[in-house]
């Protein structure tokens, strides 16, 4: 009976952290193929809280990567003026942008922003991240600390590094490349 029981927990606690792991697993599609994302949500909760948010709700959907520095970083998420299907769109404004939530504080932590690390895009002010991120196509040292990461590319970074770069000094992408949906797994 004690085998029976402990066989019981140790199936069901496999069973929640299972659906705990798949729950923290985002879906980025893009023209070139499907990018697995995996989120921290226990070294940034509210970015993550947010980023999952506004991707359920398709958000995201459409958005432009305005901003693609090559062997830098892609920066795509401002839902107010980049995007493509929103009558708001303005590829002279997209990276100005946010949402009608407030800022969220910065949550930074010791994950290093290492290739495929998905972190807050903000403006100068540490605690002015709201709806924009960038995904690094290589390290970025100088970022640790200094920006909220909260999550990592686990599968499908060779379809992120095919997105289209912008110019080499400003990263302006003309005719950018855009998400086609972003979800939950």
């Amino acid at each position: 009976m004690k085998k029976f029981i402990y066989l019981f927990i140790l199936f069901f606690s496999l069973l929640n952290t299972h659906s705990i792991a798949k729950e923290n697993t985002m879906i980025l599609k893009l023209k070139y193929g499907e990018v697995e994302i995996k989120l921290y949500p226990e070294k940034a909760p509210s970015h993550v809280e947010r980023f999952k948010k506004f991707s359920d709700e398709g958000r995201y959907d459409n958005v432009v990567f305005h901003r693609v520095i090559d062997g830098f970083m892609a920066q795509t998420g401002d839902v107010k003026f980049g995007n493509t299907s929103s009558p708001d769109f303005n590829l002279d404004l997209a990276g100005t942008g946010g949402s009608e939530l407030p800022d969220l504080k910065a949550e930074f932590s010791d994950i290093p922003h290492t290739r495929g690390t998905l972190s807050a895009a903000r403006s100068s002010d540490p605690n002015s991240a709201n709806s924009q991120f960038f995904i690094c196509f290589d390290s970025a040292p100088h970022l640790d600390r200094q920006y909220s990461a909260f999550g990592k590319v686990i599968k499908g970074m060779e379809f992120v590094d095919m997105i289209k770069k912008g110019d080499p000094n400003s990263g302006s992408v003309r005719d950018p490349d855009k998400i086609i949906t972003l979800r939950s797994k």
